[in-house]
C-alpha cells in the first residue's frame, strides 16, 4: 500500500499550483467600496485528461494577487464567451466566480469579459490547448532512458514532469523539462532518485501571463492542463 504522505504532498502541490487555497486572503470585500483602478484580476483555467470538464475559476482582489477577494456589485458583470459566470464563496478562498465547460468541446480560443465597477468593459482572450501522450507505457518499465512522445505541443515546449515512488525517503522527480519535436526524455541518471516499485507519473503544461486589458492594479491568467499514468519500475 502506498504511503498516504506522498499523496498528501502532491495534493498540496496541486492546490498551490492553482492558488485556490494558498497564498491568498480569504476575507471578503465589496466592490462598491473599492477604487475601480485598484482591482486585481486573477484568472485560472484548469483541465486534466481524466476530467470531463474544464474549470474556469476567477477572483477579483483589492490590493494585488494576495489581497482581499471582492464581491462585485450588481452593476459589474463577468462572462465567459458571452455566458454569465455565477458567484460563489468558500471559507478558505473567499469570493470566487466559477464555471465548468465540457472538455471535449472547449479546445480553442475563448474570452473572459469583465464589466468593471466604473462601467468599463475589460476583455481577456486565452487559448486552451490540451496535449496528448502518444507513448503507450507498459505495466512494467525497466531502468534506462525513458522517452515520451506528445501531440499538441510546440516544436519546443516546456512541461512539468513529476514522478513519485512509494518510498518515504526518496527525492522523487519534480521539474520543468524541455520537449523538443514532441519528445521528452527522462534520463536513467534522474531515475536514480526513485526506488523500484509502483510509480505515479504526471505531466503538466502551465502557461501564466499578465492580463493585457486590466485596471492599473494588473492581473494574471494561468492556463493549465495535465495527465497522469502509473507503472512499475524495475
Amino acid at each position: 500500500m502506498r504511503p498516504l504522505l506522498k499523496y498528501r504532498i502532491y495534493f498540496i502541490y496541486l492546490i498551490y499550483l492553482f492558488n485556490f487555497c494558498s497564498c491568498t486572503n480569504n476575507e471578503i470585500g465589496y466592490g462598491k467600496d473599492v477604487n475601480p483602478s485598484a482591482v486585481f484580476f486573477d484568472y485560472k483555467i484548469r483541465g486534466e485528461e481524466k476530467d470531463s470538464n474544464v474549470t474556469i475559476y476567477i477572483q477579483y482582489r483589492k490590493g494585488g494577487p494576495n489581497g482581499t477577494s471582492l464581491m462585485l456589485n450588481e452593476s459589474a458583470g463577468i462572462q465567459l464567451d458571452g455566458e454569465t459566470i455565477p458567484v460563489d464563496s468558500a471559507k478558505l478562498t473567499g469570493v470566487y466566480y466559477e464555471i465548468q465547460k465540457p472538455s471535449d468541446t472547449f479546445k480553442g480560443k475563448h474570452s473572459i469579459s469583465f464589466t468593471g465597477l466604473n462601467g468599463k468593459e475589460y476583455r481577456q482572450e486565452f487559448f486552451y490547448q490540451p496535449f496528448n501522450l502518444k507513448t503507450k507505457i507498459p505495466a512494467i518499465v525497466n531502468r534506462g532512458d525513458l522517452a515520451f512522445d506528445f501531440a499538441g505541443l510546440k516544436t519546443e515546449d516546456y512541461i512539468r514532469a513529476i514522478l513519485t515512488d512509494t518510498s518515504f525517503t526518496s527525492r522523487d522527480i519534480h521539474e520543468i523539462d524541455t520537449v523538443k519535436n514532441g519528445r521528452l526524455i527522462i534520463t536513467a541518471d534522474k531515475l536514480k532518485n526513485l526506488v523500484n516499485g509502483p510509480i505515479t507519473l504526471q505531466f503538466y503544461k502551465e502557461t501564466e501571463k499578465s492580463v493585457k486589458n486590466s485596471p492599473a492594479e494588473g492581473g494574471r491568467i494561468l492556463v493549465s492542463y495535465g495527465l497522469q499514468r502509473e507503472f512499475e519500475l524495475k
